[in-house]
C-alpha cells in the first residue's frame, strides 16, 4: 500500500523535526535538555527564586540610595563596594571550592546574604537606615558571593553530562534573567505601593529556596586531600588557565565587557528620574524589559546546543551589545529606549553564556573551582572597576555621554578580536 503524497511530505518533515506538535516538542526538549537531571532542576528553581528576591533588593536599593542622597557617585560606589570583595577574594574562593565540599560553601554564602538582607529590612522599617549602612551591607554580601560564586559555577556543570554542559550553562543564564525580568517588575509595584522594606524582606525570605535545594540534592564533590598550601593551589589554577588555548583572551574579554556594559544598569535611576522624569514603576519596568531580552538571548543559546564557532557568536553579540548601549544612552524617547534595552539584554546574555561555556569546556573538574575563580575574578572584577570609573566621569560628562562611549568601545573591542587578534574568533 502506497502512502499519499501528503503523508510522505509530513514524514519527511517529521524526520527533520519540524512537523506540528512533534517538531515543537523536539525543539522544547532540546532547549530544556538539562532539566532531565533532578539535581540541576532543584538547583535551577532554588537559584531562580533567590535571584528574583535579589533583583527586588537591587532595584529598591538603588532607588533608596538615590532618594536619600540624589548622588550618582553613591550609586556607583554601592556597586563598587558590592563587587570589590569578589574582585579581592574570589581567587581564594576558587581554591576553597576545590578543597571543600561545594554545597557547604554555598550554604554558608546563602546564610550570610540572608542575614544582610534581614538587617537592612529592619533598618528601613524602623527608619534608622543611612546610606553608609547600605554600603557596608553591600560589601558583606559581596564577600559572601566571593566564596559562593566560584563554588556555584563549579557545581553546576557537574550536575549534567559533559555534552549537556553548554545547555546547562545557558539554562542557568535563563534563570538569572527570569529573575531580572520578574524581580524588577515586582519591585516596581512593591516600591510604589508598599515601600522599600518589603523588597528587602522578601529577598531575605527568598534565600530559603536555595538552602532547601542544596540540602536535598544528591550530588557531592569529594575534594582530593592535599598537603599543598593555598598559594600553591592558586598558582596551579592560574598556570592551568594560562596554558589553555585562548583562555587569557577570554579572561581579558570578560573583564572588559563587564566593566563597559554594567554601568548602564547602574545609571538607570538617573535616566528614569532626570531624563524621562518618571518614578520607580518605570525603573522596574525598564529592568524587566532588559530581563525579557536576556531570556530571549539565553533561550537562543540554549536551543543552539553545543554550537561550533562559539567565539564568532560571542563577538557578534558583543557588537550588538555595544550598539544597544550607545543607542539607549543617546535616545530621548522612552519607547525607543525600551527597544534598545531588550536588545542590550539579549546580546549581553548571549555573550556571557557563550564565553562561560567556552571557559567551562576547556576546564577539568579537579581544576574547575580555581579556573572559574580566575574567570570570576575578571568577570566580576570588571563591574566595580567600571562603576568606579564611571562614577568619576558621569558627574563631569553626564551619563548619556559616558555610556555611549562605553558602547562604542565594546564595538571596537569586538572588531579587534574579530579582525586582528583572531584566537577567539577561531574557537
Amino acid at each position: 500500500m502506497h502512502a499519499t503524497p501528503a503523508k510522505d511530505a509530513c514524514s519527511g518533515v517529521r524526520m527533520l523535526g519540524f512537523c506540528g506538535d512533534y517538531g515543537d516538542a523536539k525543539l522544547i526538549g532540546r532547549v530544556f535538555k538539562a532539566f532531565k537531571y533532578r539535581d540541576f532542576r532543584l538547583m535551577w528553581f532554588g537559584a531562580c527564586t533567590s535571584s528574583i528576591g535579589t533583583w527586588m533588593q537591587i532595584v529598591a536599593q538603588g532607588w533608596l540610595i538615590y532618594r536619600l542622597s540624589h548622588s550618582a557617585f553613591l550609586l556607583a560606589l554601592d556597586q563598587f563596594l558590592g563587587g570589590l570583595p569578589i574582585f579581592l577574594f574570589s581567587l581564594i574562593g576558587g581554591v576553597v571550592a576545590d578543597r571543600v565540599e561545594r554545597r557547604k560553601i554555598l550554604l554558608g554564602s546563602q546564610y550570610v546574604q540572608m542575614a544582610s538582607a534581614g538587617l537592612l529590612t529592619v533598618l528601613v522599617a524602623t527608619g534608622l537606615v543611612h546610606v553608609w549602612h547600605i554600603l557596608c551591607l553591600s560589601f558583606i554580601s559581596g564577600f559572601a558571593q566571593a566564596f559562593g560564586g566560584p563554588a556555584y559555577q563549579a557545581l553546576i556543570p557537574t550536575l549534567v553530562d559533559r555534552e549537556d554542559m553548554p545547555n546547562a550553562i545557558a539554562l542557568n543564564s535563563i534563570q538569572f534573567n527570569v529573575a531580572v525580568m520578574v524581580g524588577p517588575a515586582l519591585a516596581g509595584q512593591a516600591l510604589a505601593r508598599l515601600g522599600e522594606k518589603w523588597c528587602f524582606g522578601l529577598n531575605a525570605l527568598s534565600f530559603l529556596a536555595p538552602i532547601v535545594s542544596l540540602s536535598i540534592i544528591h550530588a557531592r564533590f569529594q575534594p582530593l586531600k592535599t598537603a599543598e598550601s593555598m598559594f600553591v593551589s592558586l598558582k596551579q589554577g592560574i598556570q592551568f588557565a594560562r596554558k589553555q588555548n585562548s583562555m587569557e583572551a577570554l579572561i581579558v574579554l570578560a573583564f572588559c565587557m563587564t566593566g563597559l556594559s554594567m554601568p548602564m544598569r547602574t545609571y538607570l535611576p538617573v535616566f528614569v528620574k532626570d531624563i524621562f522624569h518618571r518614578g520607580p514603576e518605570t525603573y522596574g519596568n525598564l529592568l524587566a524589559l532588559m530581563g525579557l531580552g536576556s531570556i530571549c538571548g539565553s533561550l537562543s543559546i540554549a536551543g543552539a546546543g553545543n554550537i561550533r564557532k562559539k567565539g564568532r557568536v560571542a563577538l557578534g553579540a558583543l557588537i550588538c551589545l555595544g550598539a544597544g548601549i550607545s543607542g539607549f544612552a543617546l535616545s530621548k524617547s522612552l519607547p525607543l529606549s525600551e527597544v534598545f534595552l531588550v536588545l542590550v539584554g539579549a546580546s549581553m546574555m548571549a555573550v556571557f553564556a557563550t564565553v562561560n561555556s567556552l571557559v567551562q569546556l576547556i576546564t577539568t573538574n579537579e581544576m574547575r573551582g580555581r579556573v572559574m575563580s580566575v574567570y570570576n575574578f575578571a568577570f566580576r572584577g570588571g563591574m566595580p572597576m567600571g562603576n568606579l570609573l564611571s562614577g568619576w566621569l558621569v558627574p563631569v560628562f553626564t551619563a548619556p555621554v559616558v555610556l555611549s562611549l562605553n558602547g562604542f568601545l565594546l564595538i571596537l573591542m569586538a572588531l579587534y578580536f574579530l579582525l586582528v587578534q583572531r584566537r577567539l574568533a577561531a574557537l
